[in-house]
């Protein structure tokens, strides 16, 4: 009887020790480009071209969506270069101009390069959508409240921690009604943005 005390009391401790055991298997940390992500970005535009006698200038944030990878390309040496969707709501104050306001949408793929570690990247992309701003009926001032918008953008994203990432670039903005209206002098811009990132 001794005996099987014995070998009850080790079984016991044999399963618990069993059942007590991490079972978890470490998983890879995610990269970067591998979730969506929401960004939020501002900067100062200002006007480049010359089809309006206003020096133009926008204060503005946009608030974007982006997918994760939908198409990409790794390199031997670990770095990748990756696509995606991205879509914003543009929201502007302007200045020197006689018009104060302008709210958007617009849509472009990014295309960015990774490092193989998945810390830093280099984007860009092109693209565009629609918007409403506060037409005056001023000349050299924008025609009619509904606009197209058009832009460029490029710049450097960072990681900061495994949800968080800081970016900083230039964009160029082009926002006209398409010569809906006559004369049609449009507002072409070219500033900086810089933007905070989290991962969903």
């Amino acid at each position: 009887m001794h005996l099987l005390t014995k070998i009850a009391w080790f079984g016991s401790v044999l399963a618990a020790a069993a059942f007590g055991a991490d079972t978890t298997v470490a998983q890879p940390p995610v990269k970067p480009w591998e979730t969506s992500a929401m960004t939020v970005e501002s900067g100062v535009l200002w006007e480049i071209g010359t089809g309006t006698p206003f020096p133009y200038r926008l204060w503005e944030t946009q608030v974007s969506w982006k997918s994760a990878e939908i198409f990409g390309r790794g390199f031997d040496d670990g770095s990748r270069v990756i696509l995606r969707h991205r879509f914003a709501l543009v929201g502007a104050i302007i200045q020197q101009g006689p018009e104060s306001h302008y709210f958007a949408v617009s849509a472009s793929p990014s295309l960015e390069w990774w490092n193989a570690a998945g810390t830093w990247s280099l984007y860009g992309g092109a693209g565009g959508g629609f918007g409403l701003v506060d037409a005056q009926g001023i000349k050299g001032g924008q025609g009619q409240d509904f606009t197209l918008n058009w832009l460029m953008r490029g710049g450097i994203e960072h990681v900061i921690s495994k949800n968080t990432r800081v970016s900083a670039g230039i964009m160029y903005q082009h926002m006209s009604n398409g010569g809906q209206t006559k004369p049609n002098p449009g507002i072409d811009a070219l500033g900086f943005m810089v933007g905070y990132s989290w991962t969903q």
